[in-house]
């Protein structure tokens, strides 16, 4: 007979007691006692007492690998193991199977052993009518709590009366990794996490007051890990008992794990593990107090960072964006905060620091940085443009302390990179004073408050209106009118010049059909677009072509202007587009011509078909000097390309153009730009006046 005794290693049982115990176990006549081991796969009887045999009738050696199931005829395959858990002991009331046939009613109690592999078994033979309906209440009690809970894969507690459990589940044992037996009564107390057994206390007593309570607790397990868990309590009654509860606990330890994961994902840059720009944000937002002066912020941007990626691959900038973050994390103070931005863009918040502690704090950065580093191959100096900016009475928010440093950086810049500047008040109040007016042209964007002006294109030959060029005008309701030559380079630096682009072909196209209704064959021709550098892509003629058909205009009718230092900052892929329009059947000037110095090579395989005479140019006529318009004009008349000489001031400019062999006229002493319904009527009276 094998036997485990459970007992702290200080006060062990003496062995002449256990064997007392043992040797009483033996030849009790009383008390009938098995051991069940699993013997090939099958649950066999491997010792027996002397009650046993008494009780059985059977002989020792016809007991000794007796199968476990011929005992018990009425236990099916799954009670079987319900009977012989591994977990939990188990109590039921059953027909027991002796050797002389006879079937004899008995209370089974079976114990595992710590391993799992044997079973202590009691049985009690029951005694009288009222023993058996007691223990038939009991037992049925059990075997409901069995078939609702002990298979069930949520962890499971029973209390019939206060704080005391009466039945634990197999998932409750393996979730904090005991035995039913240490759990029951209030040994699931211990499992409680300390700082967590108070709350538990206090929502056990409110299950037993009659509500239903929840309450999140960390268990802790027999191996000492720990498992944070949801334990709601309902309140129970048994009549004759008393108040108890039933306990359901899910086990939250996982999912909160991967809920912190994705919030530090989305929180932390992938590449460096930097904090991002939504917690930089959080992170000043959280100690920016107004008027008060404890923050500074540090804004770096690499220099040529761009020249690493294209020589040595964008694999070489990741690798010194993280070295980069490294050198932050190593050089700031304990306490400070390094974040990247975005790109090769990194702040640094420091907290009680002066204007000259930060500054001081910004040169050793700069050193850290410039210290060289191997990158394929290549010995690097990473040098950094820092702005810095000290928290004053005149920052309202904490966005503003950040905007503020990042201006102070690109003051930096514009110094001649390498450097570490303090941001200057008037820059700050420029550069606010921009950042409110790219918000006002998106709102106006947004409003259509952006209008359009119509200015009519002449032809030289009889001097007739044949086209007009779409200008686009901001009158601002505060500032008044503001020149396209502020607002056009605004939308270009804040991304707004591709809605600002579509609106002036939209606004352009859908004038040009009302035009062609109100007067049919004496409608304006063709109208002149302009295109910014940042709206030559792909999708240019697809915008186009959509806009013209929804319009019902022939591509013809439209002729797209882009400046020549437009097309010269990407030759190849400004041709691609070309090629594109002019495919769809849009035609193609070149606008500001002889101002961008292109390759006059180049030119000639551009597909367009006319160039504008810069105003400049134009200009220098009234002087005497017509040497550069008169070589455009001759230029363009060798490529086969039309010409307009645009800023026409005077009678005398118009005719010395028109000597020189220009194709048309535009300009303020010829015709002004107008609305469109003043470009309507213009062209209109010009028609009578014709005829």
């Amino acid at each position: 007979m094998s036997a485990w005794i459970s007992a702290p290693e200080d006060d062990a049982v003496p062995p002449e007691i256990v064997s007392t115990v043992f040797y009483s176990a033996t030849v009790s006549d009383n008390l009938a006692l098995l051991v069940a081991e699993t013997v090939g796969g099958t649950q066999r009887v491997t010792w027996g007492n002397e009650g046993a045999v008494q009780l059985l009738g059977y002989g020792l050696d016809d007991l000794r690998l007796l199968p476990v199931a011929q005992l018990f005829p009425t236990l099916g395959g799954g009670e079987l193991k319900l009977l012989l858990r591994r977990e939990r002991a188990a109590r039921m009331t059953l027909l027991v199977h002796t050797a002389s046939g006879a079937e004899v009613e008995a209370v089974v109690m079976t114990t595992p052993s710590p391993g799992g592999r044997m079973w202590t078994m009691r049985i009690l033979a029951t005694a009288n009518e009222q023993e058996r309906a007691l223990r038939a209440t009991a037992d049925a009690h059990e075997r409901r709590f069995s078939a609702l809970t002990e298979r069930s894969p949520v962890p499971t507690l029973l209390s019939e009366q206060g704080m005391r459990l009466a039945h634990v589940n197999d998932a409750f044992c393996s979730l904090v990794g005991l035995r039913a037996e240490q759990l029951l009564g209030t040994g699931w107390i211990d499992t409680i996490h300390e700082d967590d057994l108070d709350a538990v206390i206090e929502r056990v007593s409110s299950a037993l007051d009659g509500e239903e309570v929840e309450t999140q607790a960390r268990l802790v397990r027999d191996d000492g890990s720990v498992r944070t868990t949801i334990i709601r309590f309902a309140h129970l009654f048994t009549p004759g008992v008393g108040a108890g509860f039933v306990g359901t606990i899910e086990d939250i330890t996982d999912r909160l794990a991967f809920e912190a994961k994705l919030a530090h994902q989305a929180h932390h840059d992938p590449l460096t593990g930097l904090p991002n720009r939504t917690l930089l944000a959080q992170y000043v937002g959280e100690r920016f107090t107004k008027g008060d002066g404890g923050l500074a912020c540090l804004f770096l941007d690499l220099d040529n960072f761009k020249v690493v990626n294209d020589s040595l691959g964008h694999t070489a900038g990741d690798e010194l964006l993280v070295e980069v973050a490294d050198r932050l994390r190593a050089t700031v103070r304990p306490g400070d905060l390094v974040a990247r931005f975005g790109g090769d863009e990194f702040v640094v918040v420091c907290e009680n620091v002066d204007e000259e502690a930060a500054v001081a704090l910004a040169g050793r950065v700069s050193e850290a940085l410039a210290q060289p580093m191997r990158l394929g191959g290549v010995d690097i100096r990473p040098y950094a443009s820092v702005g810095v900016t000290v928290q004053t009475a005149e920052h309202l928010v904490a966005e503003e302390l950040i905007r503020d440093c990042d201006i102070a950086m690109y003051q930096a810049k514009a110094s001649g990179k390498g450097r570490v500047t303090v941001l200057d008040q008037e820059a700050r109040a420029q550069a606010r004073d921009k950042l409110r007016l790219v918000a006002e042209l998106r709102d106006a964007i947004e409003r259509r408050e952006i209008a359009m002006y119509y200015q009519p294109i002449f032809s030289t030959r009889d001097g007739q209106p044949v086209a007009v060029e779409s200008l686009a005008r901001w009158d601002h309701p505060d500032r008044g009118p503001i020149s396209p030559s502020v607002f056009v380079p605004l939308a270009e630096e804040s991304g707004l010049i591709t809605v600002l682009g579509r609106l002036v072909l939209e606004e352009t196209c859908r004038q040009m059909a009302e035009w062609d209704h109100l007067l049919g064959v004496g409608a304006v021709g063709r109208a002149n677009v302009n295109v910014s550098a940042l709206q030559l892509d792909d999708n240019l003629a697809a915008q186009v072509a959509e806009v013209l058909e929804r319009h019902a205009l022939a591509p013809s009718r439209i002729q797209i202007e882009i400046t020549e230092s437009a097309l010269m900052k990407d030759p190849a892929s400004a041709r691609e587009v070309l090629d594109q329009l002019r495919a769809l059947g849009v035609e193609l000037a070149i606008d500001d011509f002889g101002t961008g110095y292109s390759s006059l090579a180049y030119l000639r395989h551009l597909p367009v078909d006319c160039l504008k005479v810069d105003r400049s140019f134009v200009a220098e006529l009234a002087d005497g000097h017509n040497e550069i318009a008169s070589a455009v004009i001759a230029m363009a008349r060798n490529l086969n390309l039309c010409t307009v000489a645009e800023g026409v001031e005077t009678v005398e400019q118009a005719e010395e153009l028109t000597r020189l062999g220009a194709t048309y006229l535009q300009g303020f002493s010829l015709a002004k730009p107008m609305t469109g319904g003043h470009t309507a009527a213009w062209f209109a009276a010009h028609a009578e006046d014709v005829s």
